[in-house]
């Protein structure tokens, strides 16, 4: 996973008043914590922050105040509702080599047996443990031929070398479930007729 590099100022007003000052700037408040240091209250360039969080657990290599350099790893984001803009994001200090526990996103390729059924993603991210600077951008997961009635399972996922489960390996990720269209149609029909 390739590291995006970000500066940060650090900030010493705290309320909606200086929040909005922030983001009047083009810029988004935030905070860094972790490792049992005091939360960093922070400053970020909005555009900036937000071209790097269009990577799901993103590695950001934080130049603060142009003095220390630190790495973290999103774990809070909020957006405001309406128009998406980001108002606030929470960063978590992270260390080389040092493993912690993320949700990667699960993507499904191929096609399901023919007949109309569905797939229904149970979790649409898999809770997995890996070190900081070796996160995977996402698992891939075949669905080539699965009839109604199956699922996989977290332990049927493969995972990259170092990366291991964080979630029990029973638990079921995706499904698929049996198509019911055709019979409400017939059902529906059926009922017509009786009126008639």
């Amino acid at each position: 996973m390739s590291e995006v590099k970000l500066s940060a100022e650090t900030r010493t007003e705290f309320g909606k008043g200086a929040a909005r000052r922030i983001r009047r700037a083009d810029k988004v408040p935030g905070v860094l914590y972790g490792h049992g240091s005091e939360p960093l209250h922070l400053t970020f360039p909005g555009h900036d922050l937000l071209l790097a969080l269009r990577t799901p657990n993103v590695l950001i290599s934080l130049d603060i105040d142009g003095k220390t350099n630190e790495l973290a790893i999103p774990k809070a984001v909020q957006r405001d509702p309406l128009k998406g803009f980001l108002e606030h994001v929470d960063l978590l200090l992270v260390k080389r080599g040092e493993k912690v526990t993320v949700d990667i996103p699960v993507h499904t390729e191929g096609e399901l047996a023919p007949g109309g059924n569905l797939l229904e993603h149970v979790l649409d991210a898999l809770p997995v443990e890996a070190e900081a600077t070796h996160i995977p951008e996402q698992v891939t997961v075949s669905i080539e031929g699965l009839e109604a009635g199956a699922s996989i399972h977290a332990k049927d996922i493969t995972l990259p070398s170092g990366v291991s489960l964080a979630i029990e390996e029973d638990a079921v990720v995706l499904q698929v479930l049996q198509a019911q269209a055709e019979e409400a149609a017939e059902g529906e029909g059926e009922a017509e007729e009786t009126e008639a």
